[in-house]
């Protein structure tokens, strides 16, 4: 097994972050949703100028899990007003960490959220905090298996699906 890098992400990368979104997004969601509410999350999520936006966000950062200069996942944290969500100065939203499937079970994703949390503490925050959707029960294990406690939820929508995401927090 070769070394798992965790890099991140510049402007000079967008077609391949948009293709590592797009392929673990549809990989992770696509059975439980209908193929035209994916289709159109897709598209508006994964958009040239919404991608461009999210990566010159100087309150955003992405990172790439490279194998062999493969990218086989990544991570998507915001800070203060890119926050999705709570906008508190004290806190890092993770807001996406995924992982293709057929490198999951490998560490990939723990590495991802590991770097989360060094970002969290070199930078001083009170917690970390994300949403997950509720009957996401792999990734809902792996975040308290990491200490995270559900303290609310939300909608999100997808497509015209209403869905609710449970959201959790680590106090650091």
């Amino acid at each position: 097994m070769t070394a798992i890098v965790i890099t991140p992400v510049t402007l000079d990368d967008l077609s391949k972050l948009q293709q590592i979104e797009k392929e673990t997004f549809y990989e992770t969601f696509a059975e439980t949703n209908t193929a035209e509410d994916m289709q159109d999350y897709l598209a508006k999520s994964f958009s040239d100028e919404k991608v461009t936006s999210e990566l010159t966000n100087p309150e955003s950062a992405f990172y790439f899990a490279l194998e062999e200069n493969r990218v086989i996942g990544y991570l998507k944290i915001n800070s203060g007003q890119a926050q999705t969500e709570i906008k508190d100065l004290n806190s890092l939203e993770i807001e996406r960490i995924y992982v293709l499937q057929e490198f999951q079970g490998r560490k990939v994703g723990q590495l991802l959220y590991n770097k989360a949390l060094s970002v969290a503490r070199e930078r001083n925050f009170e917690y970390l905090w994300l949403g997950v959707w509720e009957k996401n029960e792999k990734a809902i294990h792996f975040y308290k298996k990491n200490g995270f406690e559900t303290f609310d939820q939300h909608v999100f929508v997808l497509g015209t699906d209403e869905q609710v995401d449970l959201m959790m927090r680590l106090k650091l």
